[in-house]
């Protein structure tokens, strides 16, 4: 018999624990073909979360679960899912309902059939609001023409992965994560699945635009050079303007006689080339910051407890 493990990141979310449960409850009933293992990541979360997942331990030992010393980020608690994953296959969902369970089991008829990689994709996002929606759709652009990889568009986390994918992606240690990327860059036979997202069941999200951009800056950093190259685009024609404009100062000067005010085309260039100094050391530092972070070699989390074992010396 096959196992599945079904990999759940949670911070705080108390209120739709419960309802979760009772609704994977039904999927593994009525799918005993198949053992199943519920993998809660507890995210540092500072409400109930770790209570509630202890006690639906105690009822049904297909609940496992992996409690974080601290708050370590969804990106963290994905790769700690697939490093504790005992499962031939596993599939991402958010505690927050958005993915209907009731999905899982066309993710798994397309696995059975060869494919490595069956992604779910959005074809509608209820409960967003246009601003997140377009800028969404803005990100997916910007990031298909900056990379060399073929990205997924509008689809989360909400997949599931064969082992060898797991086993690739537990390879890949670097602290600045973005598991959407990494799922494009891995490879290996993919297959589409489309579902209309529900909106929460419960609570609030925990996703706001600041730490949506720094998801968008770690998706374009991580996998492309890219924007290094900007230097180069800029002072090409930033050169030839130079030129033009030097070119043009002369002529005007001998041809018709009419002295320019020098102060103002010298603040004129000094702003000019200000501007473009900063924007370019505000990517090289994006870039520094990252080999900066990388050398320091620091374990991606710590785990605080396993099952309710503690766990000392088991760091990743």
């Amino acid at each position: 018999m096959k196992k599945v493990s079904i990999i759940i990141p949670a911070y705080n979310e108390e209120d739709s624990l419960n309802l979760l449960y009772e609704r994977l409850k039904k999927l593994m009933d009525n799918n005993s073909n198949y053992e199943f293992e519920i993998l809660f990541i507890n995210d540092g979360s500072k409400d109930k979360t770790l209570e509630i997942i202890k006690e639906l331990r105690k009822k049904d030992k297909r609940i496992c679960y992996v409690d974080f010393s601290r708050n370590f980020g969804k990106e963290v608690a994905m790769i700690a899912g697939l490093d504790y994953a005992t499962g031939d296959c596993a599939i991402f969902m958010d505690a927050d309902l958005q993915d209907p369970p009731e999905l899982v089991p066309e993710l798994l008829k397309y696995w059975e059939e060869g494919y490595d990689d069956v992604y779910a994709r959005r074809t509608s996002r209820k409960g967003e609001t246009f601003l997140k929606k377009f800028t969404s759709k803005m990100y997916y652009k910007v990031l298909q023409k900056l990379t060399n990889v073929e990205i997924q568009k509008d689809t989360g986390d909400f997949r599931l992965l064969d082992k060898r994918c797991i086993n690739a992606l537990r390879k890949m240690r670097e602290t600045q994560r973005c598991s959407k990327s990494m799922f494009s860059w891995i490879g290996y036979k993919k297959k589409e699945v489309p579902f209309v997202r529900d909106p929460r069941i419960a609570g609030q999200t925990k996703w706001n635009y600041k730490k949506l951009i720094d998801l968008a800056i770690d998706g374009i950093t991580s996998f492309t050079t890219s924007p290094l190259r900007i230097s180069t685009y800029i002072s090409i024609p930033t050169f030839l303007a130079l030129i033009i404009y030097f070119i043009y100062v002369v002529i005007k000067s001998f041809v018709i006689n009419m002295p320019i005010q020098a102060y103002q085309a010298i603040i004129l260039l000094v702003l000019f080339f200000s501007g473009i100094q900063i924007l370019l050391f505000g990517i090289v530092g994006e870039y520094l910051g990252r080999i900066f972070n990388e050398t320091k070699n620091r374990p991606l989390y710590l785990v605080n407890e396993y099952n309710g074992e503690r766990e000392n010396n088991d760091i990743k």
